[in-house]
């Protein structure tokens, strides 16, 4: 983009730019004049004062606004005949899947960026993070994501410090693990009850607890022929429910099965190489070749990241083509569909070494290579590689400034170059997907692997700086999102059920526990399906037991909805006393000569 100086040079010494639209460099003057007036015109009359709104949240509603501009009576772009408009159909993505414009973001408000690093992870030390402040810079749905890392973090601790002296245990005494199995199922149904209300307490105390999302808008993408809502009465696009039952059940359902065959082909071919490294050690013996036997485990461990980012971005297409109203429906169906994959890819090879080929050594030895493996690819991935890249850009614009010497603010246009070209925050998907599968490796196989909580524990505590780095210093500043808890991500309870059956039927298998039944398998498979289901009960009457929002919690809402119930009644009250004067008043009227 060629950036224009005029644009930048602002006369207005008040003037506090918000959010950024980057144009092709080649756009018409007709096409921008256009788009101006309709951004203009969907400018409403408001209160400007800065103290009532925080930036980010003034940055979401530019963001609303511009989302929700659509067309109307215009046929095509002006200037760019070749890209159709129909009734309903959003502008502003219209305009940049023709690549008229090319980004929208907001800027970054560098002083209280500032204060918010002083705070959150320039001082390497172990402390509690900012939610609140994170929450005021970034928005609620980021502030919950760090939250519940922080909460998850310490979550893991006991059972890392458990974990430990097991360690010092022989392997093969699986009958020892009991105890440190049952802890595993109990822990796993307590944090999550624990962190629902904590979340209820955050986001009580953000306003955000109760949000009604019967009535959420249609999401930008969604399309359809302009009409009425019989609902609300507005006007917004209309799709049938039936032609996306369609997609769905005759084209991604399809698509994502045979996505699951392929994973499990190259499953079958990862134990083909594992097979082939075992024979080579055995024929020789040697110190490389048992270096030679974790070669397999890693190499898998980095084609499954691969197949997890490549399945990501078809099912996001996916996805945004089923042509979802509500941005809750298109998450939930994307996140179902990564997650069923993702779990399959990652788990299902650990489920086959160790209730079909029953090699216990092989699976502690591939759970901890797809462990520490992917956790150090999230790692250089995510954070360190993003961060020395911006770091060699930053130099470059840094020297452009230095070289112009026109009369501009040159802060300002080197924060808007330098922003512009870096990478775009995908939301929180990635960052929760991450934190899943760790809760899988570290509850599936816990009595297997003890130490899987000691790496997640190391691993979190350097997540929370890298991500922290990551949101300040690598990515743009993504839109605030208010949201009131983590959602579908508590998938992880579902995880938390897998758990208590995968260990139950690992502990079922050892040898110390078959020896206890040597003349009929029948009753020992009996006795473990009964432990199960005792375990599992225990399980939901925690749950239950636990309520999700503290008790002080739900005193404030039940007196929230009592003192709008009671204003609802004193405002009828009011009209309806205004009705009988004016009634009164008018029959006064016709009775006068």
């Amino acid at each position: 983009m060629k950036v224009t100086l005029s644009a930048l040079d602002t006369h207005e010494s008040s003037f506090t730019p918000l959010v950024v639209i980057e144009l092709a460099q080649d756009v018409k003057e007709e096409t921008k004049e256009w788009l101006k007036n309709r951004i203009i015109t969907k400018k409403k009359d408001g209160d400007d004062n800065d103290d009532f709104l925080s930036m980010a949240e003034r940055q979401f509603i530019i963001k609303h606004e511009l989302e929700n501009l659509r067309a109307r009576d215009e046929k095509m772009i002006p200037g760019y005949p070749q890209a159709k408009l129909y009734p309903g159909k959003s502008l502003l993505r219209r305009l940049l899947t023709s690549g008229i414009v090319v980004q929208v973001f907001p800027l970054h408000d560098n002083e209280a960026l500032k204060k918010l690093e002083d705070t959150w992870y320039t001082r390497f030390t172990l402390k509690f993070q900012p939610i609140d402040r994170i929450r005021g810079y970034f928005g609620e749905t980021i502030a919950l994501y760090f939250g519940f890392l922080e909460y998850f973090t310490f979550a893991l601790i006991p059972m890392a410090i458990i974990g430990l002296p097991y360690y010092l245990f022989a392997w093969e005494d699986y009958d020892k693990y009991v105890i440190f199995a049952s802890f595993n199922l109990i822990w796993s149904t307590v944090i999550l009850e624990v962190w629902k209300r904590g979340c209820a307490s955050m986001t009580y105390r953000w306003g955000t607890l109760v949000m009604k999302r019967k009535f959420e808008e249609p999401r930008p993408g969604y399309h359809g022929v302009l009409g009425i809502n019989p609902v609300t009465g507005r006007e917004e696009p209309l799709y049938p429910s039936y032609k996306r039952q369609l997609r769905i059940y005759l084209v991604s359902l399809p698509f994502v099965c045979l996505c699951l065959y392929f994973s499990l082909f190259v499953m079958m071919i990862y134990f083909d190489m594992e097979a082939w490294a075992l024979g080579l050690h055995e024929d020789s013996g040697s110190e490389w070749t048992s270096i030679l036997l974790y070669v397999p485990s890693i190499i898998y461990a980095i084609v499954i990241e691969i197949m997890n980012r490549l399945y990501r971005y078809a099912a996001e297409f996916l996805t945004s083509w089923e042509n979802h109203r509500l941005e809750s429906a298109y998450q939930n169906h994307l996140i179902l569909k990564v997650l069923v994959f993702n779990f399959l890819n990652c788990f299902a090879s650990l489920f086959y070494i160790a209730f079909v080929l029953r090699d216990m050594k092989l699976l502690r030895q591939s759970l901890a290579t797809l462990l520490i493996t992917s956790q150090i690819l999230n790692q250089i991935v995510e954070s360190l590689l993003p961060y020395w890249l911006q770091k060699k850009h930053h130099v470059r614009v840094k020297k452009k400034v230095e070289a112009l010497k026109a009369d501009i603010d040159a802060t300002l246009y080197e924060q808007v170059v330098l922003e512009k070209e870096m990478g775009t925050y995908l939301g929180t998907f990635d960052d929760y997907l991450e934190l899943f599968l760790q809760f899988g490796y570290v509850s599936l196989f816990s009595c297997v692997y003890p130490l899987a909580a000691a790496f997640a524990v190391l691993n979190n505590l350097t997540e929370v700086n890298s991500d922290a780095l990551k949101m300040c210093r690598v990515l743009k500043r993504p839109f605030s999102e208010p949201s009131a808890s983590i959602g579908v991500w508590l998938a992880f309870e579902t995880m938390s059920v897998i758990s208590v059956v995968t260990n139950c039927a690992l502990i079922g298998m050892s040898p110390q526990v078959n020896a206890l039944f040597p003349e009929s398998k029948t009753d020992l498979i009996l006795i473990v399906v009964a432990v199960e289901h005792m375990l599992l009960a225990l399980k939901f009457i925690l749950a239950f037991a636990i309520p999700d929002k503290p008790r002080h919690i739900q005193m404030k809402l039940a007196r929230l909805e009592f003192e709008s119930l009671e204003a609802l009644k004193q405002q009828q009250m009011k009209l309806t006393a205004e009705n009988l004067k004016e009634e009164c008043r008018e029959g006064g009227k016709e009775k006068a000569p």
